[in-house]
């Protein structure tokens, strides 16, 4: 019911993210979703890819500060509206979406989020019959 996402603390000057995105290259791994969220000394790079605990442990070695962390990714049809009715059953039962980003894969939505209570949030996604993307889906 939930999938690893890597994220990746790094400077905001420059080269830190091409660093990072060359490693992962050179390694063979694959992005397949990822946002950047910025402060004033650095940023949250956070990446969903196909080798999470390689690409966890490649970034390790390179001295990167990295987490490997469980978030929720929900499938839903790429249509408008969409969004708003799942986060609004996770809203009504009380759960709180510390993050949450989308993308589109293979013709559908996917919501990625972290939740809390996230035990809470996974209850909400099977009572109201969404579905959970698992890495093997990837």
């Amino acid at each position: 019911m939930t999938i690893k996402q890597l994220s990746i603390f790094i400077e905001n000057k420059g080269g830190t993210l091409i660093q990072v995105l060359e490693l992962l290259s050179q390694a063979g791994i694959q992005i397949i979703a990822s946002t950047v969220a910025d402060t004033m000394d650095y940023g949250i790079y956070r990446v969903l890819c196909d080798k999470p605990t390689d690409a966890y442990l490649l970034l390790r070695e390179h001295g990167i500060n990295v987490q490997l962390a469980d978030v929720m990714a929900l499938s839903i049809d790429d249509q408008p509206g969409m969004a708003a009715h799942a986060v609004r059953q996770l809203s009504d039962a009380s759960v709180s979406i510390l993050y949450m980003y989308s993308f589109l894969w293979k013709g559908k939505g996917v919501l990625v989020m972290r939740t809390e209570p996230a035990e809470r949030a996974k209850e909400i996604v099977l009572i109201n019959k969404i579905q959970f993307l698992t890495e093997k889906d990837f």
